[in-house]
């Protein structure tokens, strides 16, 4: 069903009340209409953001529209998902419009080197719900507003990279249907960050039926210095096939692979299998969720180039945290600080919060 049609739905029965309490919601809705004529799902999104912002009854008028869902035959069986819908496209646009989000950067180090070569741009909401990012990103693409949330993200990812060392390059989260979108190419032209220090690391496996639309869509942006970022810990024989195909400049691994990789053989083996893996096909490895000096240590003796994780550095906000990041890791240290809570039975730190 459309969202046109949806939206009729959801009109037609809130102005089908005669309740004399909801006159001055029924009043607001006509009006929306009446500024909206033959685009009903723009006058209840109008609507609902109005009375968003300035009536505290936004809840209790859906909910009892639910109710008439089950006391009337004439509303539609399905008009609690489609009001669950439009309160969700509601809340997508109230974000996407006040701009209720912040970037978050993680460093990446050079484990051969020792220092910063890079961040994970990771996004953070400000919302009264306490909602994580990933439910934020997960409602808005169940309401088609997947693409749009992303490229802010993207876009305040991007204006607040300019805080960075220039030196680093910048790994942006981005689904591969949002590669698919034609807004992607023209997002470059507009923001300050130059391509090449850009790095899209993709948040989900791309299907067969994608694959050479990916391919496509992302070829010209590589040709001008765009690189890309797969996470697949544990690829499929044919994901394997595709991966070799689309020589992605980046491969992460976490946790299920470089966990314990100190005291488990079968972890390491796996691990060196990897690394073989990537050097035969020209990518960088990158572990990440790093939590003891163990596994560090012999992470960069399997030849693991690069890697992320609290032991390293926990995502931040602040720009002076960001500031430095361009002195080198101080391993020492780290181990005098880090291995006699490890021998000692200590707990390790939580995982990445991604």
């Amino acid at each position: 069903m459309s969202v046109r049609v949806q939206a009729w739905g959801i009109i037609a029965a809130v102005l089908a009340d005669s309740d004399p309490s909801g006159a001055a919601v029924r009043q607001r809705l006509s009006n929306s209409l009446d500024e909206n004529p033959g685009v009903p799902e723009r006058a209840l999104l109008e609507y609902l953001l109005e009375t968003r912002r300035s009536d505290a009854n936004t809840v209790e008028t859906l909910d009892s529209a639910r109710k008439m869902r089950l006391e009337s035959v004439a509303i539609p069986p399905k008009l609690a998902e489609q009001i669950d819908a439009i309160r969700s496209m509601s809340r997508i646009s109230a974000l996407l419009d006040s701009q209720m989000l912040m970037t978050a950067f993680q460093p990446i180090y050079g484990l051969a080197e020792e220092s910063v070569v890079g961040v994970e741009a990771l996004s953070r909401f400000v919302s009264d719900d306490g909602a994580a990012a990933e439910l934020w990103f997960a409602e808005a693409a169940a309401v088609g507003l997947g693409a749009n949330l992303e490229f802010s993200a993207l876009g305040s990812a991007a204006a607040a990279a300019r805080d960075l060392p220039k030196d680093l390059y910048v790994s942006l989260n981005i689904s591969p249907t949002s590669c698919l979108d034609p807004r992607l190419p023209e997002l470059f032209e507009h923001i300050d960050l130059p391509i090449s220090r850009v790095v899209l690391e993709l948040t989900e496996t791309i299907s067969d039926e994608e694959y050479p639309q990916f391919i496509a869509a992302v070829s010209p942006l590589r040709d001008k210095g765009l690189r890309i970022a797969v996470d697949d810990t544990h690829p499929e024989a044919g994901a394997l096939s595709r991966m070799v195909h689309l020589r992605p400049d980046f491969l992460k691994v976490g946790r299920n692979v470089i966990g314990d990789v100190d005291k488990d053989g079968i972890q390491r083996a796996m691990v060196a299998c990897l690394v073989d893996f990537a050097g035969q096909i020209g990518t960088t490895l990158v572990a990440e969720g790093i939590e003891t000096v163990g596994e560090l240590e012999v992470l960069t003796e399997l030849g693991i180039s690069a890697g992320q994780g609290y032991l390293l550095g926990r995502p931040s906000v602040r720009p002076q945290d960001w500031a430095s990041w361009n002195t080198r890791l101080d391993m020492d240290g780290l181990k005098r600080q880090l291995v006699g809570p490890e021998k000692s039975g200590g707990s390790t730190p939580p995982k990445d919060s991604l």
